[in-house]
């Protein structure tokens, strides 16, 4: 994927120093002092123009969001969605940006996700609308093979879960297959998730408002790694159903 964008486009995300992170590996490990706090981190990992991480962090203030892009200006697409989620004008900017408490973005190679998070340092991880890689033999390129999947089993904490959504069911089938031979526990599993339409409480992404509105199917489901995620999940199961 090969994107175009106006020159200048480095040194505009440079300068917005609150928001963007440009050397991940620096803060391995100390995401909780960068933030201010000891919130639960959430990750989403590919995040396009970043509306979802954006509308995410102004929907859920007391949980730290980070989105995570390799794109130069995918980045700086995300900044103004993050400028528009939250209100931001033009004046409250400063030499170093604009400033939201609990939300960064961070220009990385999600292959390398290991080097940037230390071990249990995020709650949640979100792939949403990964690239299918319809191809076997780019197989272990897709965001949910295996090798990924063990990396975020690595990052995640005792409450972690890992929350996926597709277009692909290419993608998803081979997601379903690969977190099961994992011996993974999933739930929330739906092949059409907006059949009884769009949940008002439900943060849609830019390709998710998209497909939807074209009538295609969005495929979902949950992943739980943590052992506390883990145990809640069976102890729900173990209830008895509501009437």
């Amino acid at each position: 994927m090969r994107l175009r964008g106006r020159k200048g486009i480095r040194e505009d995300i440079e300068r917005q120093k609150e928001l963007v992170v440009m050397n991940a590996k620096d803060h391995k490990g100390k995401w909780a002092e960068l933030f201010g706090n000891n919130n639960p981190i959430h990750a989403e990992l590919g995040m396009g123009k970043g509306r979802f991480i954006s509308e995410m962090s102004k929907k859920y203030p007391h949980i730290n969001f980070i989105g995570v892009d390799m794109y130069d200006e995918l980045i700086r697409k995300a900044s103004e969605k993050a400028k528009v989620a939250h209100e931001i004008q033009s004046e409250e900017e400063t030499e170093s940006g604009f400033n939201i408490p609990n939300l960064k973005f961070m220009l990385f190679n999600i292959e390398h996700i290991e080097e940037a998070f230390a071990d249990g340092e995020l709650e949640r991880v979100y792939l949403n609308f990964s690239d299918p890689w319809p191809k076997k033999k780019h197989a272990r390129r897709r965001l949910t093979h295996p090798g990924f999947v063990e990396k975020y089993k690595q990052i995640l904490n005792a409450n972690g879960e890992i929350h996926l959504k597709t277009d692909s069911q290419s993608l998803f089938e081979f997601s379903l297959n690969s977190f099961a031979d994992m011996g993974l526990r999933m739930r929330n599993i739906s092949l059409n998730l907006h059949v009884d339409g769009i949940h008002p409480d439900h943060v849609m992404t830019e390709y998710e408002t998209k497909f939807a509105g074209q009538g295609m199917n969005i495929h979902r489901c949950e992943v739980v790694i943590g052992q506390d995620a883990l145990a809640a999940h069976l102890d729900q199961l173990s209830k008895p159903a509501a009437e």
